[in-house]
């Protein structure tokens, strides 16, 4: 079971079941919309996420794509892709234990920012896993 949250409490969440996609996002989106230079997701079954405390507001960044977020600090805190109506991505770095699911990738590495320097060993994908490794 992982726990996690927004910043300042206003959103809680439980996720229960196993976790997978455990990624560092390089694409300009993710970048943007968290105001960092990659961003640490882990993917869920939708019926493993719990929100206990509250709910994310959210918003359509594309077509298919509804991100979920803390109204009131702002915190990151989910990714859904209607072409994959069964999964959710949830912000790493929202969890109570942050160590708790390590990213095993770096997607959308084509968009890496000159001055992030990947030295992990981890497999770097350009754009998708299923696009393939670099």
């Amino acid at each position: 079971m992982l726990l996690g949250g927004c910043y300042c409490g206003a959103v809680r969440y439980v996720v229960e079941g196993d976790t997978f996609h455990n990624t560092l996002c390089h694409c300009s989106d993710c970048r943007r919309i968290a105001g960092a230079p990659a961003v640490a997701w882990f993917s869920a079954r939708m019926h493993a996420l719990r929100f206990t405390k509250g709910n994310p507001a959210t918003f359509r960044s594309s077509e298919h794509v509804l991100r979920g977020f803390c109204a009131t600090c702002g915190t990151t805190l989910t990714y859904q892709d209607d072409r994959q109506p069964d999964e959710i991505d949830i912000a790493t770095a929202s969890l109570d234990d942050p160590e708790a699911a390590p990213p095993q990738d770096h997607t959308f590495a084509g968009e890496q920012l000159s001055w992030m320097r990947m030295a992990d060993g981890l497999p770097a994908y350009p754009r998708t896993r299923s696009e393939g490794a670099g």
